[in-house]
């Protein structure tokens, strides 16, 4: 898979892990866990996670929204 295909789906699998243990319900582990190894992963992309969150910030736009094009097109 290419670098900023990956780093896309992952900066946007954390969001959703994010956003499901802000919401009320008791302690989840394996989504913690999940977010962990996670984050680890995402270091393997540093370009393609800066161009990820400039191009959201360009467009201001939440990153789950954007698409590779979008960051092909502004990057």
């Amino acid at each position: 898979m290419e670098p900023l295909n990956e780093a896309l789906d992952l900066l946007k699998r954390q969001a959703e892990l994010e956003a499901g243990l802000r919401q009320p319900g008791g302690i989840r582990i394996t989504e913690e866990r999940e977010l962990y190894a996670l984050r680890d992963r995402l270091q393997r992309y540093p370009h393609a996670v800066a161009a990820i969150l400039q191009t959201a910030h360009s467009l201001n736009r939440p990153v789950e929204t954007l698409q590779p094009h979008d960051v092909r097109r502004l990057g």
